[in-house]
Order: C-alpha cells, then sequence, then structure tokens
C-alpha cells in the first residue's frame, strides 16, 4: 500500500474571531475553537486517506492562551501517525494581533479519526510517511498516545502497552 507524505495532509484554517465568537471576557470560546479544530483536523484526515473520516477521539488539548477579540487565528492541520483504519491529526493554532502582525503559537491539540465506508464501517487506511525529523517525532509519539488512548478505554491493557512502558520507564530513570 502506497503512502503518502505527511506534508500532502497539510490544511491550513484561518479565523477572525468576532463578537459572537467570544465570551464574557471578550475572549474566543474554547468550543468553538474545538469546533474549528474539529474540521481543520478532519480535512487533514479526509487528504491522508482520501475516505469519509470520523472524529473518535480528542485526547488532548492544551490551551497555552486567551484568543481576544478581533485576532485572527491560524490553525495549520497535519496526520502525525495513521494505524489500521485510524488517523492522528496534529492541529498547532497560533494568534494573530491584527494591529501589530505579531504571532504567537497558542495551542496544540490531536485529534483522532476513523476511516468509514459508506455504510459506516471502518476500513483500512493507507500509511502516512513522516519526512523532516519533528514529523518523525510526532510519529513516534503518535504510537504512545494511541496505547494511552486504548488503555484508558479499556481496549488494551497495561501489560500490552509496551511503546508506553518504555517512554514512562524511560522518563523515570532521567528523573
Amino acid at each position: 500500500m502506497k503512502g503518502k507524505k505527511v506534508s500532502e495532509t497539510y490544511t491550513l484554517k484561518t479565523e477572525l474571531v468576532m463578537p459572537d465568537d467570544s465570551n464574557n471576557l471578550g475572549n474566543l470560546m474554547g468550543g468553538k475553537l474545538l469546533h474549528w479544530m474539529d474540521i481543520v483536523s478532519a480535512i487533514s484526515a479526509q487528504r491522508a486517506s482520501n475516505r469519509t473520516v470520523v472524529t473518535v477521539a480528542v485526547d488532548f488539548v492544551e490551551f497555552k492562551l486567551p484568543i481576544p477579540q478581533g485576532s485572527i487565528v491560524i490553525l495549520e492541520a497535519r496526520v502525525s501517525r495513521t494505524f489500521t483504519s485510524s488517523l492522528e491529526v496534529r492541529i498547532d493554532v497560533s494568534v494573530e494581533d491584527l494591529s501589530t502582525g505579531n504571532r504567537k503559537h497558542s495551542h496544540v491539540a490531536y485529534y483522532t479519526f476513523v476511516a468509514v465506508d459508506q455504510s459506516g464501517r471502518p476500513i483500512p487506511v493507507t500509511p502516512v510517511i513522516p519526512e523532516t525529523e519533528e514529523e518523525k517525532q510526532w510519529f513516534e509519539e503518535a504510537l504512545r498516545r494511541r496505547e494511552l488512548r486504548l488503555l484508558l478505554a479499556g481496549r488494551l491493557d497495561m501489560d500490552q502497552a509496551k511503546n508506553l512502558q518504555e517512554y514512562i520507564y524511560a522518563r523515570s530513570k532521567k528523573e
């Protein structure tokens, strides 16, 4: 099965934070950001698989900064790894101040999708091929996140989560 380069899954979405998108503090509501992330990551997953995909997990979202009304939000998504029928997508969010043009990285998230056929049954996806060092790192880390997702869902026992065990052991030795 021929794969696609991670760069071929790249998807960019740009939004302007309007008053209807803001909370009573004048910042972007988290739910609105999650909605935008779901859209951009689904497009990335569909580019990788050439299939319809459905969201199955949002297992990590890091909110680093508030996003004020009037800001430009830049969402960049790439498939970090594929498995049998699932795809993990990394979303990086940056905020641009319209008046200064300054840009800050504000959020990171990982969404997981499953490719499905017309009946909604999971179907195999093509692998993604990481090229850069950063993409290779995301690729390796994705396996640990997958094991953790399956472990927390009760679909994997800890003794089966070998990559996660190795990572935890290595981290404990460093400290």
